[in-house]
C-alpha cells in the first residue's frame, strides 16, 4: 500500500511539473467575448444618453414652435 501511495505521490509530482507557472492562458475567444461584451455595454450606455437628448430635442422644439406661434402678429398685425 506505501509503495502505491508513492507512485500517486510521483505521478503528481510529475504533472505539477508539467503545468506553467504563472496565469493560465484565456481561450482567445472567451477573451473577444469578453471584450465585446465590455463594447456592448459603453455602446449602451451612449445609446441611452443619445435617445435621451433626442427626446430632449424634441420637447425644446415643440416649446419653441408654440412660443413662436403664441408670439406671432395675427392678421390685424398685432402680436398676440
Amino acid at each position: 500500500m506505501l509503495s502505491e501511495w508513492h507512485k500517486q505521490r510521483d505521478r503528481g509530482v510529475l504533472q505539477a511539473l508539467d503545468t506553467k507557472p504563472g496565469r493560465p492562458t484565456v481561450d482567445p475567444v472567451e477573451w473577444e467575448n469578453a471584450r465585446l461584451r465590455q463594447r456592448v455595454q459603453g455602446l449602451e450606455g451612449e445609446l441611452d444618453k443619445a435617445r435621451k437628448v433626442i427626446e430632449i430635442q424634441g420637447k425644446l422644439s415643440a416649446l419653441l414652435e408654440d412660443l413662436a406661434t403664441d408670439s406671432a402678429p395675427d392678421s390685424s398685425g398685432e402680436a398676440k
